[in-house]
């Protein structure tokens, strides 16, 4: 098992884990609507498949949602 911190949490995850693998494990709700950061650094979408999360990493799930006045 590794260790990985998502959205500021840390979990034990077994490796080797594609980003959208760990997408699905946390059971993202809107996964075709959630930006990721891994060790602060945007993930191109495109991406998120062949994107292997490491020991260590931290890992962001981010929506943007618009609003105000």
């Amino acid at each position: 098992m590794a260790k990985v911190i998502v959205n500021g949490e840390e979990q034990d995850i077994s490796l080797p884990v594609s980003l959208i693998e760990l997408i699905r494990q946390n059971q993202v709700s809107q996964p075709d609507m959630v930006s990721v950061q891994i060790n602060g650094i945007f993930i191109v979408r495109e991406k998120y498949e062949e994107t292997i999360v490491k020991e260590g990493d931290e890992v962001d799930f981010l929506y943007f949602m618009g609003g105000g006045r």
